[in-house]
């Protein structure tokens, strides 16, 4: 049930276009075989205003929010699964970077409308 976010510069958009940059998350997710397709959620954001290092420089950062229950040693397997699916695009002077979160289970709360 992972919920991946996919923020980047806006500058990369023409560059790669943001569906891409989910279809990768989302393969490199399932790769690791920690998650079933229909379980992933993915969504991507564009960022206007940024400044990295000091600069206008192009980013990606993905954050995944998950539930708690997975080793360190799998958690990091996801992360660099991640990581080198965002590599994998032919890109220059990019800060790429993943994140992950555990989601406190006490707390999280969900519902599902039907049609």
């Amino acid at each position: 049930m992972p919920h991946c976010i996919v923020e980047y510069s806006h500058n990369l958009e023409q560059e790669v276009p943001p569906h891409d940059w989910i279809e990768a998350v989302q393969q490199a997710c399932l790769a690791t075989e920690l998650f079933q397709p229909s379980d992933i959620k993915l969504r991507a954001f564009a960022c206007k205003h940024f400044i990295t290092g000091g600069v206008q420089d192009a980013f990606v950062h993905v954050t995944i929010r998950m539930l708690p229950g997975r080793s360190v040693e799998r958690k990091n397997e996801l992360s660099q699964s991640v990581l080198d699916a965002l590599c994998s695009f032919s890109i220059k002077q990019v800060s790429l970077s993943v994140e992950i979160i555990e989601m406190d289970k006490d707390s999280y709360a969900r519902r599902i409308i039907p049609a």
